[in-house]
């Protein structure tokens, strides 16, 4: 009696645990797209008893352990790897150079008896491995033991090769710095995504990243900034962490391009060795973004012994051919008044500072064909005439590219409206802030590496592109990850895949399976965020809210204050109020993955009167102290207001960020005509009133987020302005003003308030 129970429990179990498996999928979801593919009925199903069948060599015998390492940690088992394919039962890599695969090609075919992969080089095999994984559940990317999983891959034939030999991410490490392992985690992404190319940026004007051994103050005072807030800001790679990096990459068939800056882009290095400039300094590494006027001196022979040397030890560290020497945005202010400069002109018959600059870069060129490198370089080195053996990054549209390509010169092209990560993916008054420009993920996927003003012929020299990660307003690896992901994965499609292959329809679907593995990697990728309404929405008679998403996915929402979740009330139309009311709002995506939540204050207002007031004339009246206030609420530490009236509201000129400073500015705001009337400022807080009707308080205010709504009456209203004339996040205030703009409701434009709408 007591057996037969344990028999039935037996029994009970193995059906729950039946149950509990997930249905097979025959669904292909492989990124980036194949460019051959036919899919057979069937399934072939890995256990620990599938022999992996790897020749001889012993980057496939490490990309084998990298294999193995997946199935150790989800699965729970390895797989005998041996030179010795059986019958049956097998994941088999064939390498053949009579396949006539290309260097990056293979072929992949899956059947009853096993997996074999054929290719010409091991690079292939790789990327045929690297299917394999696409093909098996995605849950394999787990770095903990997943149960009730089945390890299948539906039945299948493959012949693929990438569409460009230049498939990369670049990514800035001086504005803000990422330690190896967050570098080693994209780079096991890539990987998967059959990227080949990290290119890394390793110094600039906001700090030099790399320690070289003969010039140890540059990673000592060259590596640290004083942020505006009044902290240091600091962080270098070892030069036995960057052979940790390229070896890591190596494995993964990753090949890593440094990039050491010049002749601008260098006042990292220029605080350390002052002497390398054209004044001799001093200088400090600089705490704001944008372009720095003090350059390498390119009259000075000690400038070009510096970068020598510098080269000398950077080469010695990364294998990869091409080394990337930046070569843009080079002021040529100090060069223009500089007598080593100017005399450097006059010996070389330079006509002008642009053929100085050329004559700076092919100097470098023969340093890095030396060392049998080939340079690259940003499209400014156009300028002045480019040296011989340049590759060109078209960063300024394509124009840089289609010229240099018709030259005769290899291209990547990196054009910002398509490639560049750190762009809004929505809405800037959601999304985090950014630098600016708006790439959705459907425009990173629909570029093409090719212009159509190349010839076939002249097409040939463009390499492929990359997606460029400039790192100012990505102050933690969580929005390294956010601006990244999933953009970088359809830049990897255009990359590999054929035009006539591509879909966006198709990658968005494949994508989910993608975003599990993803979430198996931990990768902070971005979700589209509900866009549409303002974070406090007045109305006077009613409300309608109406909300969008840069690509479709499933909105949900609550109006009781709780969290919305994947159950909640689907958004399907516009929501319409006639009372106060709290709306919550969120993304879901197939996976269950949800998105942040955005709250809208739904408020009900009379309209605001008027002030009965008579104002003395056009500006506002300010109260100034100076020093460095970064919130709000150190206003309590001024001891000493200056007051002043500043006629016609004209504030240009009066704030630097050199001088820190703090304004409280009053006054009255005219109002044109009854309304509800929507505000925007940049400013720390806003006050119309005695309400605060915008708080940016202790943000980087880089773009306004925090738009506001209030029902006001025609006439003049009293109005605060705090604003802290402080760098926060690297963005001084001085650039943008004490500036408020408004529009009335339903109206296409702000107005910039001045003074004609100002008095005091």
């Amino acid at each position: 009696m007591f057996r037969n129970v344990i028999l039935v429990a037996m029994a009970i179990l193995t059906m729950v645990s039946c149950a509990a498996k997930k249905e097979k999928s025959s669904e292909l979801s492989i990124v980036p797209q194949p460019n051959g593919v036919e899919q057979q009925n069937g399934f072939f199903t890995v256990s620990e008893k599938t022999a992996f069948v790897v020749p001889e060599s012993k980057k496939l015998r490490e990309a084998a352990e990298l294999i193995n390492m997946r199935f150790k940690n989800a699965a729970g088992f390895e797989l005998n790897v041996s030179a010795e394919k059986p019958a049956k039962n097998f994941i088999a890599i064939e390498l053949n150079e009579a396949a006539a695969k290309g260097d990056e090609g293979y072929s992949l075919t899956v059947n009853n008896q096993g997996a074999t992969i054929v290719a010409s080089t091991e690079r292939g095999a790789f990327y045929g491995l690297m299917t394999v994984l696409q093909l098996l559940p995605a849950e394999l990317e787990s770095n903990t033991l997943v149960n009730d999983v089945e390890w299948y891959m539906p039945h299948v034939t493959i012949d693929d090769e990438p569409r460009f030999v230049w498939r990369g991410m670049h990514l800035d490490v001086c504005r803000h710095f990422v330690p190896v392992e967050f570098i080693k985690k994209q780079l096991d992404v890539m990987a998967l995504f059959k990227m080949n190319t990290l290119h890394w940026h390793l110094t600039e004007d906001q700090g030099w990243r790399i320690e070289i051994k003969k010039y140890p103050k540059l990673t000592v005072e060259g590596a640290t900034r004083i942020e505006g807030e009044g902290h240091e800001y600091g962080g270098f790679y070892t030069q036995e962490e960057v052979k940790e990096i390229v070896a890591y990459a190596q494995k993964r068939f990753i090949n890593v391009v440094p990039e050491i800056e010049l002749p601008g882009h260098a006042l990292g290095a220029l605080t350390a060795y002052p002497h390398l400039s054209c004044t001799g300094g001093p200088f400090e590494v600089r705490n704001i973004w944008g372009v720095e006027a003090d350059v390498y001196c390119a009259g000075k022979e000690e400038a070009f012994e510096f970068l020598e040397d510098v080269i000398d030890e950077v080469v010695a560290l990364f294998p990869y051919k091409y080394f990337h020497i930046g070569g843009d945005e080079c002021p040529k202010d100090r060069w223009k008044t500089c007598p080593d400069c100017q005399r450097r002109m006059r010996k070389e018959g330079l006509a002008d500072e642009h053929e100085l600059q050329s004559y700076f870069i092919k100097r470098i060129e023969k340093v890095l064909l030396a060392h049998d490198r080939i340079m690259v370089g940003w499209d400014e080195i156009l300028e002045g005439g480019l040296a011989g053996s340049a590759v060109v990054m078209s960063w300024r549209g394509e124009e840089g590219g289609i010229t240099a390509a018709e030259q005769g010169h290899d291209v990547v092209m990196t054009p910002g409206n398509w490639v560049y990560l750190d762009h809004y993916q929505g809405s800037s008054k959601v999304e985090p802030v950014a630098i600016g420009g708006h790439t959705t993920l459907e425009e990173s996927y629909g570029y093409d590496p090719v212009p159509a003003a190349l010839s076939p012929e002249k097409a040939k020299h463009v390499l492929g592109t990359q997606g460029n990660v400039w790192s100012e307003y990505m102050y933690t690896s969580d929005l390294f990850e956010y601006f990244i992901y999933p953009r970088i994965i359809a830049l990897a499609e255009v990359g590999w895949t054929q035009t006539a292959n591509k879909s966006f329809d198709s990658f968005v679907k494949r994508m989910d399976k993608q975003f599990v593995r993803l979430d198996e990697h931990g990768i902070n990728y971005h979700i589209p965020l509900p866009e549409g309404p303002v974070n406090v929405m007045a109305f006077t008679d009613k409300a309608t809210l109406e909300f969008t998403t840069t690509r479709p996915v499933k909105m949900v929402y609550t109006l009781d204050g709780s969290v919305p979740n994947a159950d909640s009330n689907e958004y399907t139309q516009p929501l319409t109020f006639t009372e106060n009311a709290t709306v919550k709002i969120r993304s879901v995506l197939n996976t269950g993955r949800m998105s942040d939540v955005r709250t809208i204050q739904v408020e009900k207002q009379d309209l605001l009167p008027a002030a009965e007031v008579q104002t003395k004339g056009s500006g506002l009246k300010m109260k100034l102290a100076q020093g460095t206030f970064v919130r709000v609420d150190d206003l309590k530490k001024a001891d000493k207001w200056a007051e002043s009236v500043v006629k016609n509201a004209d504030f240009k000129g009066m704030f630097s960020y050199k001088k820190p400073s703090a304004a409280i500015i009053t006054g009255y705001l005219e109002i044109p005509e009854d309304g509800v009337y929507e505000f925007a400022t940049d400013v720390d807080q806003f006050f119309i009133g005695d309400k605060l009707l915008i708080n940016n308080d202790g943000e980087v205010k880089r773009h306004s987020r925090n738009n506001s709504t209030i029902a006001l009456s025609k006439g003049k209203h009293a109005i605060k302005i705090v604003f802290l004339n402080n760098i926060i996040g690297g963005w001084p205030q001085s650039w943008n003003g004490p500036v408020v703009r408004f529009k009335k409701q339903g109206d296409e434009k702000f107005t910039t308030a001045n003074g004609e709408v100002y008095s005091y």
